[in-house]
């Protein structure tokens, strides 16, 4: 039934989707008789809380949310900040004819949809509507061909979130009592978190090696112009037939591979170099071979996120929120996919950009068909692509920022991937020459041409290595033939020295996921955000850096959960969700084989894949409850060298010499910014050089409790010392008096008297003429004065102590200032911004450094500092603020009506207030209690 005929017979209907945006845009082309409201995501879930669980269910089902004894059966709750949306969904459908869900095609959308149909139990007809893309033709053909539920998609979707969900709260509390509070884990976040640290460790190990060469710059003796250069560079290859060691023939150790290569060293390249000077070399061979390549496929998922992070430096989250705007706004398809495959339409439209943009002779005769890649790709979506039947350009969407730039990216790449090859010419010349003290050399010099760029003048595809050379780059050589003379005009001796492996960024870290078939590209985004949120990994540019806990984490899930961190293991573990999603696997089964270790083992013959200590082929359930085996102190401890050794604590990792009761034992924080890799054994002697630990100033003399000085989480700081039995708790508990110190402070240098005045703060300088106290305090942004709810700053902190009340009132007497003082200037400046193309610039703010390109700003995060920001990780920050959007304000409360009430209604609402004060606190109480019993959310 077509959208037309049904609102002529006069029904309603009720149709459904994810997101208020989607709605919008969906009911703009659907009209009368429709009715688009949004679910906003998920309405329902497992619960977060024992709180949030009924009544009727005890026990493991509390805890788990899932009931592991009855089949794996999942208890679902309606989210609390969903009931009014459910609550709205319901009203309408009472009033509707017909019910359409109309949620994402892919396992999770599913899943909405499921639930939708579950919550709401409608009596009216219920149809699957699916598109993927948000056009007008694409929603009116969905209308009008919705299918059914698929339930294999569902139960492939619930198997997951309880296999997600078992893992993380079975393991992450395991976390919680051996290395700190509040972490978690999770099936591939952790396996994430395992890549990163190891590539560190591999940087820990990386022993540098130098290695020397030449380059020679050698002469036609002919005039030269860009087509026929007069000269070429060229590198020594080889000395008497025994080919130059080059970094590639080093190992990690910092040793040769193999000692077929001639390893030079400084002296020796020189020596070379002199020898060589007054050589008559000539052209040995020359080798051309035809160059061709072919256009990239168009993208997906995964291959957008790594391509906006080369090109405009994205983040994978910010990429796929502004790739969700897009998509929801009708310009591009689907962004969740596996697919690479474009349908005829698309084909259609990109073919003729071609013709119409680039000319004929850069169509291929037949349409390019992009097979599939992706193993066990989730469904059958196209890749991402512009939307319609014909592609806007750029620049006529009317779109501006960061969905111009990643929609401007996918067009390119769309229309490129419909062009012909690229093809030219690539050449290797070979020069060789005898040394004055008879050594032959050999040069080579590799060139490259390209004579017809077909696809390459729509699009290049960038590369993750900054210094890679793109494939649009040309080298041109001269045009020279065996046995040519050429003059050596320079010859050089350059040194280098090899490189540990490079950090993962983003891009590099979703293509290595993407590799090892660990997760689904669509959660990628959501994997990296995880561990930059739980403090498992932090940015330094765009290189993401493992903090020193996710060492410790990580090093327990290897000792003792082996299997839960084997790459292939997880991987296997993927292709049994995607059989069960087939059809071919039961969940109920496999959950059992993965929880208890019973019945057929999950990921064909995985269990047998174990490794790491105290690994077997038990259930998760067994190996979570056999935790004597860990020793807390072991995992955490990781020596650096010459007695020291790195420890992660709870509150913090720290350096340690000796034992804690031993003589000159020795302890230090480390900065929690610091890189592993640059942890050596110099650095942390020189932590262990500073001042730390409790420094005793003395006695204060009013209440005879010593005063020492420390350094806090925090910062330095000075505090008393109360005597033993001073209560901490309770009504009577006493707080000891603590103080920062000033910024102009040290620990080494603060003295008692110091210590004393900065414990007297806040002082009262006086009152004003109605009463009102006046008093001088150091807050979080500086000294400043308080009158009620009036603050006013100081310029110094020495005023704290010295100000007076004349003086105090005289800077009352003045107006207050509104705006703020003049601008300081910035502290770097970074170039301009590829999106808003304004220049952008490091500053100062309330809340430390951050970047601004005069509309946007973005704090600086763990990693980041003012010296070591680079242009591109400022454009990334800035990206991933503008991709979330303006921060949402508070409504403000409506001021109170002024009412002549008497003291005793006043009395009595104040009674009321503490009555339901007391209940809240109870309530709060009781959830409190609740929630202890569970596990906080991890996955």
């Amino acid at each position: 039934m077509s959208p037309t005929s049904e609102t002529a017979h006069g029904g309603r209907r009720l149709v459904i989707v994810e997101s208020p945006a989607k709605a919008k845009t969906i009911k703009g082309y659907l009209g009368p008789g429709y009715v688009v409201e949004a679910s906003v995501g998920h309405i329902r879930d497992l619960p977060s809380g024992a709180a949030e669980v009924p009544e009727k269910y005890t026990g493991e089902v509390r805890r788990l949310g899932v009931d592991v004894e009855h089949d794996f059966q999942p208890i679902y709750v309606v989210n609390a900040d969903k009931r009014a949306q459910v609550k709205k969904l319901k009203e309408l459908l009472a009033e509707s004819d017909e019910l359409f869900l109309a949620t994402d095609e892919d396992r999770e959308g599913e899943a909405i949809a499921w639930h939708l149909q579950e919550v709401l139990k409608p009596k009216v007809p219920v149809h699957r509507m699916v598109f993927h893309e948000i056009t007008k033709d694409a929603i009116h053909e969905a209308v009008a061909n919705p299918r059914e539920l698929n339930q294999r998609m569902v139960d492939a979707q619930e198997t997951r979130r309880i296999l997600d969900r078992l893992y993380g709260y079975e393991v992450s509390p395991v976390l919680w009592k051996k290395v700190m509070p509040k972490l978690s884990a999770g099936r591939v976040q952790s396996v994430a978190t395992r890549l990163v640290v190891e590539r560190e460790r591999e940087r820990i190990a990386f022993r540098s090696a130098e290695y020397w060469d030449l380059t020679g710059t050698f002469s036609t003796g002919r005039a030269g112009d860009a087509s026929d250069p007069s000269t070429l560079v060229a590198r020594l290859a080889a000395v008497d037939g025994k080919r130059v060691a080059q970094g590639r023939d080093f190992g990690a150790d910092g040793r040769l591979k193999s000692e077929t290569v001639l390893h030079l060293d400084e002296a020796n390249a020189r020596a070379l170099a002199a020898a060589l000077a007054d050589t008559r070399f000539a052209v040995r061979s020359v080798e051309s071979k035809p160059y061709r390549r072919s256009p990239y496929a168009p993208f997906r998922t995964t291959t957008l996120q790594q391509e906006a992070s080369r090109k405009l430096g994205f983040g994978a989250k910010a990429t796929m929120q502004v790739a969700q705007k897009l998509y929801e706004n009708g310009f591009i398809t689907y962004m969740r996919t596996d697919s690479t495959v474009l349908s005829d339409t698309a084909v259609a439209a990109a073919r003729a950009q071609v013709t119409q943009l680039y000319g004929a002779d850069y169509l291929p005769e037949k349409p390019r068909v992009y097979a599939g890649k992706v193993k066990n790709a989730q469904e059958a979506h196209e890749a991402i692509r512009p939307s319609g039947d014909r592609f806007r350009t750029p620049a006529e969407t009317g779109l501006t920022g960061d969905q111009f730039k990643l929609y401007e990216l996918i067009w390119k790449r769309t229309v490129a991937s419909q062009m012909k090859d690229a093809t030219g010419n690539s050449v290797t010349v070979k020069i060789g020459g005898t040394s004055a003290d008879g050594r032959d050399a050999e040069f080579s010099a590799s060139g490259k041409t390209i004579t017809f760029h077909g696809f390459m003048k729509a699009y290049v595809e960038g590369a993750d290595d900054p210094n890679a050379e793109l494939d649009d780059r040309e080298r041109r050589l001269p045009q020279v033939a065996e046995g040519d003379a050429l003059a050596a005009e320079e010859i050089t001796a350059d040194g280098h020295a090899t490189k540990p492996p490079a950090r993962y960024t983003e891009a590099t870290l979703v293509k290595e996921l993407e590799e090892r078939e660990i997760g689904r590209p669509s959660t990628y985004a959501s994997i990296i955000g995880t561990i930059l949120d739980r403090g498992y990994v932090f940015k330094k540019g765009t290189a993401l850096v493992p903090s020193f806990l996710s060492f410790a984490v990580v090093n327990l899930l290897e000792k003792h959960f082996g299997r839960l961190v084997d790459y292939d293991f997880t991987a296997r573990m993927e292709d049994d969700l995607d059989r069960i999603a087939r059809g071919e696997a039961q969940s109920v089964p496999w959950l059992k084989r993965f929880y208890f270790g019973e019945g057929e083992a999950p990921m064909g013959g995985a269990a047998d894949a174990g490794n790491g200590d105290g690994d077997h082929l038990g259930g998760l359930k067994e190996l979570v409850t056999d935790l004597g085996a860990i020793d807390a102190r072991e995992i955490s401890s990781f020596p650096v060298g010459d007695g020291i050794v790195l420890r992660v604590g709870r509150y913090g990792p720290y350096v340690e010499r000796g034992e804690k009761d031993e003589e000159g034992h020795q302890r230090a924080d480390v900065p929690e910014d610091l890189a592993p890799d640059e942890l050596t054994v110099a650095h942390a002697e020189e932590l262990l050089a500073k001042p730390s630990g409790d420094f005793e100033l003395g006695t204060d003399p009013v209440s005879g409790n010593p005063i020492i000085a420390r350094d806090g989480r925090y910062g330095p700081y000075v505090t008393e010392v109360l005597p033993d039995g001073t209560p901490k708790t309770g009504k009577n508990a006493v707080k000891p008096r603590t103080a920062s110190l000033f910024k102009t402070m040290s620990l080494d240098t603060v003295t008692l008297e110091d210590a004393l005045k900065l414990m007297s703060l806040p002082r009262v300088v006086g009152a004003d003429a109605e009463g009102v106290e006046i008093t001088a305090q150091n807050g979080r942004y500086g000294p400043y004065l308080k009158k009620g709810t009036d603050s006013r700053s100081l310029t110094s902190e020495d005023q704290l102590f010295t100000i007076t009340l004349e003086e105090a009132l005289a800077i009352y007497a003045q107006p207050k200032q509104r705006g703020r003082a003049a601008a300081k200037p910035p502290l770097k400046e970074l170039g301009t911004d590829p999106v808003s193309e304004k220049p952008v610039v490091v500053k100062d703010g309330r809340f430390g450094p951050y970047v601004t390109d005069g509309e946007t700003n973005a704090t600086l995060r763990t990693g980041d500092s003012v010296e070591t920001i680079t242009p591109e990780r400022g454009y990334e920050l800035l990206a991933e603020k503008r991709a979330k959007g303006p921060a949402k304000k508070t409504a403000k409360k409506a001021p109170a009506k002024k009412t002549a009430a008497k003291k005793t209604a006043a009395k009595k609402t104040t009674a009321a207030k503490k009555t339901a004060a007391k209940k809240t606190t109870t309530a709060a109480k009781k959830t409190t209690a609740a929630k202890k019993t569970a596990a906080a959310k991890p996955e």
